[in-house]
């Protein structure tokens, strides 16, 4: 709704009042676009401006007209050109009409440009737990039938490749051009991420995937452990109160745990020692202003460099499974291989999503909100898992899964109390 308000200003008044009416200055008009549904009003207008005389410093609206916001004052600025002006030759006793529309609610504009990018953001998140649900079913069921750890990730990141190429060849994202110095600094990022999903590959193979993914809520433990000890960052004493729920519910759940074996176990730890150097590295790379770049390239690179670098660790470990003639002899042994070969290529796409999600995540938010957004991740993944797998879980364990997951709920909580600066 528009509001009609007259403001006349101290100088124009003034004016008016020193000046009789024999010496008012010549009255100049500039044209008026007026909609058609205000002409008749208009025209009625200029008829009873004809039959009364000019008065400096007032202005009128007639009922018919449509109610505008009218000013009287100094002439800055002109955004509406069509408007009428009133004045003499000298710039200080110049009298300008502007009329402006008030809108209903200022700042709409902003609110829903802000309420878009929560729901985007929203979106991202319910894809990323979406993705990494499916990817970690998948993974499960090929892990089980086909005990070879480090052929399944580098099936992972051959699918995630040929996405990459296909992106790049088809113009469907710039291919990027690099310099020296990124691809250097990218390097150790991308050994870091192979060995983070190398190692969750081998303990989702070894133990059950609420256990594997109980033992990665110890990755704020990790963090902490590597900022005091390579960036000299030491930790509070509210975050280090949160870590020993975290601690003691990850020692509590591995006491009582079905499915317990220590090369699981160990696995799953060397997964969160590196997915949080991982993090850390990451971070840096995205926020580098000289020679900075955008998430997606950034992990499409990153994958096709754990491709390189995989794939010669796998052909002298394993040797290459998922050729033909593997193939055939593995069926033999009574594996299904189609389904073994379908779940793969599904287990893989999620990754590949999930990672890429996870990324554009990461760069949008903090690494606090981020890390928050990982612990109800976790949840919601040990408990899909429980149910689909079935898997049994005695009330301590569930009582040691759920005090490290609060305590990593916690710490996310306390990383965001700034210390107080020191005074003199």
């Amino acid at each position: 709704m528009q509001s009609a308000a007259f403001t006349l200003s101290p100088s124009a008044a003034s004016a008016a009042r020193r000046r009789p009416a024999s010496a008012a200055a010549p009255l100049r008009f500039d044209p008026v676009r007026l909609s058609s549904s205000s002409s008749a009003a208009a025209a009625a207008a200029r008829r009873a401006g004809d039959a009364a005389p000019a008065i400096p410093g007032l202005s009128v609206s007639s009922p018919g007209l449509p109610r505008r916001s009218w000013c009287l004052g100094s002439p800055p600025s002109r955004p509406w050109g069509g408007v009428p002006y009133l004045g003499s030759a000298s710039g200080s006793d110049r009298l300008e009409v502007r009329a402006t529309s008030v809108p209903e609610a200022a700042g709409e504009g902003e609110k829903a440009g802000g309420l878009g990018k929560t729901v985007e953001l929203g979106m991202l998140f319910g894809l990323w737990y979406l993705f990494n649900i499916y990817f970690n079913i998948y993974n499960k069921q090929v892990l089980k039938a086909f005990h070879y750890p480090t052929n399944v990730t580098l099936a992972q990141f051959t699918v995630g490749s040929v996405l990459v190429i296909l992106m790049w060849t088809f113009n469907l994202y710039k291919r990027p051009k690099l310099s020296r110095s990124q691809l250097l600094a990218i390097v150790p990022l991308a050994v870091v991420h192979t060995l983070g999903n190398l190692f969750t590959n081998m303990s989702l193979g070894k133990v059950a995937v609420s256990f594997t993914h109980t033992i990665k809520a110890m990755e704020p433990f990790f963090s902490v452990l590597l900022s005091a000890m390579f960036l000299g960052e030491f930790p509070s004493i509210w975050v280090v109160s949160s870590l020993l729920p975290i601690v003691g519910g990850v020692a509590l759940a591995s006491m009582t745990e079905a499915s317990f074996n220590w090369a699981g176990f160990w696995s799953a730890m060397a997964s969160n020692l590196s997915n949080q150097s991982r993090n850390v590295l990451s971070k840096k790379v995205m926020v580098n202003k000289e020679e900075s770049l955008d998430n997606i390239t950034l992990f499409s690179i990153i994958t096709l460099m754990s491709f390189v670098l995989l794939f010669p660790v796998t052909f002298f470990t394993e040797g290459l499974k998922f050729t033909p003639a593997s193939l055939q002899a593995a069926a033999q042994q009574g594996l299904n291989v189609q389904q073994v070969l379908t779940r793969s290529f599904l287990a893989a796409l999620c990754f590949h999503a999930y990672q890429q999600v996870s990324y554009m995540i990461l760069q949008r938010v903090s690494p606090v909100t981020h890390s928050v957004g990982n612990c109800v991740k976790r949840v919601v993944v040990i408990v899909s898992s429980v149910f689909f797998f079935r898997t049994p879980v005695s009330p301590i364990n569930s009582l040691g899964t759920g005090l490290a997951l609060a305590g990593v709920f916690l710490y996310s909580r306390v990383k965001r109390i700034k210390p107080k600066p020191k005074t003199a």
